[in-house]
């Protein structure tokens, strides 16, 4: 009996463990893409933003979402205000300014105002190539999330080039993600 509630315990802590986003810096990503090439997704978050928890908790550990982006993309965590610091394009960017004794906001790390983040969380979105695509601003459900995992993977958003296009191409996007 002992043996048979252990067996289970196991099992449902590698069901959870199977359900989470396989997260990655920004550098390790890049080496990655030069022996696999893949698109990047990163979520830019802070340690002070309500919806980046959100985003985190309840988008980013959707079933739906978790086999996605595990499937075709680089997953990337950067603290918008944090202090990693990032080799990209043959610059490497810091947060000099970074106050570790402030609570709350703290100043933009370089890497994140060169992406032209406005605001958290965001999601951005780098072609094989570690080449920016697009910055996605604000929390997302999985539903709302999967068009934009889905279009970025298959290229869709290359032919998209208006607003009326990007409006056609969302009136005939089906969703099969649950929320």
């Amino acid at each position: 009996m002992k043996n048979l509630l252990i067996l289970i315990g196991c099992m449902f802590i590698f069901s959870v463990q199977a359900q989470e986003i396989k997260w990655m810096s920004m550098n390790e990503a890049l080496e990655a893409q030069k022996q696999t090439p893949k698109k990047i997704f990163m979520d830019v978050y802070t340690d002070w933003c309500g919806p980046c928890k959100l985003l985190d908790k309840k988008t980013f550990h959707n079933k739906d979402v978790v086999d996605y982006v595990n499937a075709n993309y680089y997953a990337v965590k950067f603290n918008g205000e944090g202090t990693e610091e990032i080799r990209y394009n043959d610059f490497t960017y810091t947060n000099p300014n970074h106050n570790p004794n402030r609570k709350g906001r703290n100043s933009q790390h370089f890497f994140a105002n060169a992406l032209k983040i406005s605001g958290y969380p965001s999601i951005v979105f780098f072609d094989e190539k570690g080449n920016l695509i697009a910055p996605v601003v604000g929390y997302k459900t999985p539903k709302q999330l999967e068009i934009y995992l889905k279009m970025i993977h298959n290229d869709d958003y290359k032919n998209l080039t208006s607003a009326d296009a990007w409006q056609k191409y969302e009136q005939s996007f089906v969703s099969t993600f649950s929320n």
